[in-house]
């Protein structure tokens, strides 16, 4: 007999099939890769505009399912995230908690040069991707949700 599976679940850091009658919590997170390039600000508008903010990436799990997407897409090699310096520390722009972070090797930056207070995700093939602070006025391909 051939069960047939209708639904995923993602148990203990692993995707596995599930069937109509299980009740589980679901988890959905869909983002938009805009291949343009802006300002952090312009692409804050635009997400705003179009979408409903700029992407935070507040998981191990929203990193690997942004880096999955950001593999179908000819972007700059880094992209804006709604990462941002205000008031002495970095917050997400759309208010999430600070629970998870991915900073590249240099680590989070403490206290940004004027110019280096918006943060952007390195695009990678392998390997997951990372954080890094840039200068706002730089023009990159950026994330929505």
């Amino acid at each position: 007999m051939v069960l047939q599976v209708d639904y995923g679940l993602f148990d203990n850091k692993k995707w596995r099939d599930a069937h109509a009658d299980h009740i589980n919590p679901v988890f959905c997170y869909s983002t938009v890769v805009v291949e343009e390039e802006k300002t952090w600000e312009e692409a804050l508008e635009y997400c705003r505009e179009h979408h409903d903010d700029l992407a935070s990436v507040a998981s191990e799990t929203e990193m690997l399912l942004i880096q999955k997407e950001l593999n179908k897409y000819h972007t700059t090699k880094h992209v804006w995230i709604g990462l941002r310096f205000l008031s002495k520390d970095w917050i997400w722009v759309d208010g999430q908690e600070m629970d998870y972070e991915a900073w590249d090797e240099g680590g989070k930056p403490l206290c940004p040069q004027a110019k280096m207070k918006c943060a952007a995700l390195q695009k990678t093939g392998g390997r997951l991707s990372s954080w890094r602070a840039h200068d706002c006025e730089k023009r990159l391909s950026f994330i929505c949700y």
